[in-house]
């Protein structure tokens, strides 16, 4: 294709004279007189490039140069006299400049290398863009998926605090990475924390950091995960779980920007964004004064729900391709579901959503061996491989069937789960029979996938 040059310059001996050459060169070139005239012609044509003079009767260049960047390459042409308005139009994005009287050799030279670097430009933005539709963590094309894509999209460019909610194992920082990588802090830190899997004693100065000898074991001063995530993402996972005076000192990160190390007194700031998640009600722990409201509102600025694997079905197919192939075991062999597998799979409720999904289709291509295909039998369901447990000795006391010695993870799994069923999915009651804290719960949760609870 022939490039297309407009060039825009009120001095028509100039204007035509450069057209000319242009012509001669190989390019198709037209000239217009003012900027009302390249208005009337950009409307109906779109140039590969365009000459403009910083001084037009009707408009100075600078002016109207905002107007054709990013769309178009521009090359200004100026008089002795206003190489300042150059150098000004070169900061705004600008390609080149020229000074009038034009050099044709050096025009030809100018011209040539600038519709180089677009075409350069043009293409990396497409690669960096196919680059990150593949690096893309969200996977699926359902109508409700895409509503949440939608929502990553409006709020990752800014700086907000968000927060994610959703059931456990639907994919909740699966979506703070994806607002991280479309942030414009992409490229700096990204930091997660899980505040349902550490010590409370340990979790201030895992957030904060500590200074030297502030408490038993502290030999040195250390930096906290908000000084580490420093200009980029600080993800907090399962933020309902954290303790009072840590919702209190979090709120202070986000109303101030201000915070300070464990044993410290000098004031820190906080260049980070915030992003949280929760399988939780957190409006409702509010109510209930488990959570500071100040702090939710603070949280609750901007609201992403990611819905359960159940109302979006049309992902589970793209999924299971997903995992199978990001396995390394199926790598070796070309494996592929059967119809029949996959309907076994679509038709399942998926209580522990993507995790459990995962799961599943990880478990089926180790058992399928080094057979290519994937059938029914390879695939083992939370409703399939429950082993029995009784009732009715349960009142006199506690009886739990395994058809193999079970390991202590088989034993403490399946009491977690007759308490579970006791007491209707009442955390309290459940922590209260096992001498536990209801953190503790529900890290046990966490760690056996119990998330319809």
């Amino acid at each position: 294709m022939i490039p297309l040059i407009l060039v825009i310059d009120d001095d028509k001996t100039l204007n035509r004279l450069m057209v000319g050459q242009l012509n001669k060169m190989g390019y198709a070139a037209i000239g217009v007189f003012s900027w009302a005239e390249a208005q009337t012609y950009l409307q109906q044509h779109t140039p590969h490039l365009i000459l403009l003079d910083c001084q037009l009767p009707d408009a100075r260049g600078n002016q109207i140069l905002n107007q054709l960047i990013p769309d178009y390459p521009v090359i200004i042409i100026t008089g002795y006299g206003s190489v300042k308005d150059a150098v000004t139009a070169m900061r705004s994005g600008a390609a080149e400049y020229l000074l009038k009287p034009v050099n044709m050799d050096e025009l030809e030279l100018v011209i040539r290398r600038t519709l180089d670097t677009h075409t350069m430009k043009k293409e990396f933005m497409y690669l960096k863009e196919q680059v990150q539709k593949r690096k893309s963590f969200m996977v699926g094309q359902s109508v409700a998926l895409k509503e949440v894509e939608k929502m990553i999209a409006a709020v990752a460019p800014s700086s907000m605090t968000v927060l994610i909610q959703g059931e456990s194992g639907v994919g909740k920082e699966l979506v703070a990475r994806e607002i991280h990588e479309r942030s414009q802090v992409a490229s700096r830190g990204y930091v997660a924390l899980d505040c349902c899997t550490m010590q409370e004693s340990l979790f201030e100065s895992e957030l904060f950091g500590h200074e030297k000898g502030s408490f038993t074991g502290a030999d040195r001063q250390k930096k906290g995960l908000i000084e580490s995530a420093e200009g980029g993402t600080l993800f907090l996972d399962e933020i309902g779980e954290i303790s009072p005076t840590i919702q209190a000192k979090l709120l202070r990160v986000l109303e101030t920007g201000r915070f300070r190390r464990v044993g410290g007194t000098r004031d820190l700031t906080a260049n980070v964004r915030i992003v949280a998640a929760t399988n939780r009600n957190l409006l409702e722990m509010a109510h209930e004064g488990t959570f500071r409201a100040d702090l939710f509102y603070r949280l609750n600025a901007f609201t992403i729900f990611v819905p359960p694997l159940r109302e979006r079905k049309d992902d589970i197919d793209a999924l299971i391709d997903h995992f199978i192939s990001n396995h390394d075991f199926s790598r070796r062999v070309n494996k592929q579901l059967t119809e029949q597998a996959r309907n076994k799979l679509r038709a399942y409720p998926w209580p522990g959503n993507i995790r459990e999904l995962k799961n599943v289709v990880e478990r089926a291509i180790i058992l399928s061996g080094d057979a290519a295909r994937i059938a029914p039998e390879h695939i083992t369901l939370r409703n399939e491989d429950a082993a029995p447990y009784s009732h009715q000795a349960a009142r006199k006391g506690l009886h739990l069937d395994f058809e193999q010695e079970p390991t202590l993870e088989d034993l403490e799994r399946r009491y977690l789960g007759v308490l579970l069923e006791k007491f209707a999915g009442h955390r309290g009651k459940v922590a209260r029979t096992l001498g536990i804290s209801e953190r503790n719960v529900y890290r046990l949760l966490r760690k056996y996938e119990f998330s319809e609870f």
